[in-house]
C-alpha cells in the first residue's frame, strides 16, 4: 500500500520532502504534481519503476519518458544544446514545455528515442517539483498520469489514491494542477517546431 502525503502547494514541507527523496533513492516509484498535470516519477537508472510505469499506464516499449529537470544548467547535462536552442530554453523554462533535444552520454540508452538518440526534457514552474529536484540533486524520468481508457490525466488525489494504492509507492497531494499536458517543442534540427499545442504559450515560435 503507498504513502500519501499532503504537500503544501506553495510552502512544501522541508520533512515530507526528504522523506519522498528517500522514498525515490529506494527505489520508489511516486505520483507528484507539476505545473501541467499530474505525473509518475522515479529515478533515472530505476529500471523496475519504469517498467511499473508502463504497465499503470499500458504502454509499450516505444513510450517516449520525459526527463523533469530543475534548471537549464541541469538539461545541458543530459541534452546537447545549441545557441539557439540555448535562447529559447533561457526563455521558456522554467514552465509547462517539452523540449526534444539530442541526448547526450549521460542519458541510458533505453531512455532515447531509437535512431534518433533524443530525449524530452522539461523544467516545472511548480515548488513542490522545484524543491524535490533541488533535495534530489537529479532529474526525475516521468510520464503525465494518464491512465488506459482515460482521455484526460487524474487530478484528484483522492481518485489517485482510490485506484493506485497498490500500483506505486507514494502519491503526493500538492494541490489542483490542471489537465493540460505541456507544450512539446522539437529542438534537433536547429529550427524550434511546435509538436504540440499545450499549456504553454507558442507566439514567437516557428510559425507562429
Amino acid at each position: 500500500m503507498s504513502q500519501f502525503f499532503s504537500i503544501h502547494p506553495a510552502n512544501p514541507q522541508p520533512r515530507l520532502i526528504r522523506n519522498t527523496v528517500e522514498i525515490l533513492n529506494g527505489g520508489g516509484l511516486i505520483v507528484y504534481p507539476t505545473d501541467s498535470c499530474y505525473a509518475l516519477g522515479c529515478l533515472i537508472g530505476n529500471k523496475e519503476a519504469m517498467e511499473r510505469i508502463r504497465r499503470i499506464r499500458q504502454v509499450d516499449a516505444k513510450h517516449h519518458f520525459t526527463l523533469v529537470c530543475r534548471d537549464l544548467s541541469e538539461i545541458s547535462t543530459y541534452a546537447k544544446v545549441d545557441n539557439i536552442a540555448y535562447r529559447l530554453l533561457k526563455t521558456r523554462t522554467p514552465g509547462p514545455y517539452t523540449f526534444l533535444l539530442k541526448a547526450t552520454h549521460e542519458v541510458p540508452r533505453r531512455l532515447q528515442t531509437p535512431k534518433r538518440n533524443t530525449i524530452g526534457l522539461r523544467v516545472p514552474d511548480h515548488t513542490v517539483t522545484q524543491a524535490l529536484l533541488a533535495q534530489l540533486d537529479q532529474p526525475l524520468m516521468s510520464s503525465t498520469l494518464l491512465l488506459p481508457g482515460s482521455e484526460l490525466p487524474l487530478t484528484d488525489p483522492a481518485e489517485m489514491r482510490e485506484r493506485l494504492e497498490h500500483e506505486v509507492d507514494l502519491i503526493i497531494d500538492g494541490g489542483f494542477c490542471g489537465i493540460e499536458p505541456t507544450t512539446v517543442i522539437d529542438l534537433i534540427d536547429g529550427v524550434p517546431q511546435v509538436l504540440r499545442r499545450g499549456k504553454g504559450e507558442i507566439n514567437g515560435l516557428a510559425g507562429y
